[in-house]
């Protein structure tokens, strides 16, 4: 009897412990498909991220490639050179900024950058155009390149007429030559078929939407195209070479320049009211800069071979533009007619003049290339301005 009973028992825990073994087994199975089917689920969405990223990229690029080619269909729609029609031609570039010289007029501004350490000038970038940001960096340039506009041109009127009607000069005369002609593009001067120059100077200081120059050679007003930094390891070409006729400095070097002994107290009586507006320090850095400035002859060619045609009204002065070496034949013409027939003087008779920040300095060039300045005033219509 006990053995029965104890068989019962042992049957029972059998039947308990397979149940156990199957409940266990089953939920282990259900545990491990779970974590199957979403290991699966999770495969399956990155799969389809993936193919949705693969189709985003390439949506995107297709869209990248067609604007390309849209924006180079425009862009030579609207600039394609035609070879039949040049005129037509056109790209998008307006003056980014303007020169604050102390250049006032043409006459006088050095026909090279560099010659005149002392000539200053700001440029003033359009801050809607130019954000002051665009500038950082450039102070830690000593010198930078600058493209601007001839602005000044007495010809500027021909370059909207036809090429046949625009009278296009292929020679210019140049005064290193004393008046001989050369070819157009082997010179610098400004009156071009694109009014276009090109200059370096000294970067002083940057002072937000601000540059300081020095050695500049542009007049007051100039529009600017772009600015560049100066890079010497390209820039500067070792071994460059250029025609004898362009070393000829003594063409245009001045033996010595002195003053007057009633210069200093014009100068002081005038700097009284410009001090305020000017890029100098004192009366004598402007001093130092007129005589920097007349160190070079900066007469037209007609002015030099004629001296008595230099007799003329400052401010409706008829010269060269002095931004550069070259002579427009138009220009010299009118200055050869500027003066009355039958004027004849001793150079050392003739006043000329030279304007530096409005104000009016005159001068005479006596025997062997000496100048001497006679005094400095204050223009009118300068001193009501101020």
């Amino acid at each position: 009897m006990a053995s029965s009973d104890q068989t019962s028992k042992w049957l029972a825990f059998s039947v308990t412990l397979a149940v156990a073994t199957i409940s266990a087994s089953a939920a282990i199975s259900v545990y491990f498909g779970r974590r199957k089917s979403s290991f699966d689920v999770k495969e399956n969405k990155i799969q389809e991220l993936e193919a949705s990223l693969k189709s985003s990229l390439e949506k995107c690029n297709a869209e990248r490639q067609g604007r390309i080619r849209a924006q180079q269909a425009l862009r030579k729609s609207l600039v394609q050179i035609k070879s039949d029609n040049l005129e037509w031609t056109s790209y998008p570039m307006a003056p980014i900024a303007i020169i604050q010289s102390c250049f006032s007029t043409r006459n006088g501004t050095p026909r090279q950058p560099l010659l005149v350490p002392l000539a200053r000038a700001r440029l003033l970038f359009d801050p809607v155009r130019v954000p002051p940001a665009s500038l950082e960096g450039l102070e830690e340039y000593s010198h930078c390149w600058i493209i601007y506009v001839f602005h000044l041109n007495t010809n500027l009127e021909k370059l909207w007429k036809h090429p046949s009607k625009s009278k296009f000069k292929a020679k210019v005369r140049v005064p290193r030559l004393e008046g001989g002609k050369m070819g157009l593009f082997a010179t610098r001067s400004p009156h071009r078929p694109c009014p276009i120059g090109l200059t370096v100077a000294k970067v002083e200081a940057v002072h937000e939407h601000m540059v300081l120059l020095s050695g500049v050679d542009l007049v007051d007003g100039t529009p600017v195209l772009d600015i560049k930094p100066y890079l010497p390891y390209c820039d500067g070409i070792q071994g460059a070479t250029v025609p004898t006729w362009v070393k000829a400095d003594n063409v245009l070097a001045v033996a010595s320049v002195s003053f007057s002994d009633s210069f200093n107290a014009t100068l002081a009586d005038c700097w009284t009211k410009l001090e305020k507006k000017s890029i100098y320090a004192s009366p004598d850095e402007f001093q130092s800069l007129i005589k920097q400035v007349l160190s070079w002859d900066i007469r037209s060619l007609s002015q030099r071979s004629r001296p008595h045609n230099s007799i003329v009204n400052t401010e409706n002065d008829v010269r060269v533009d002095s931004n550069t070496m070259d002579v427009d034949d138009d220009q010299d013409e009118a200055a050869t007619n500027s003066a009355g027939e039958g004027v004849s003087l001793l150079s050392s008779d003739i006043i000329y003049h030279l304007t530096l920040e409005g104000l009016d300095v005159s001068y005479r060039m006596v025997s062997d290339g000496n100048v001497v300045v006679e005094k400095v005033t204050l223009p009118s219509h300068i001193a009501k301005q101020l």
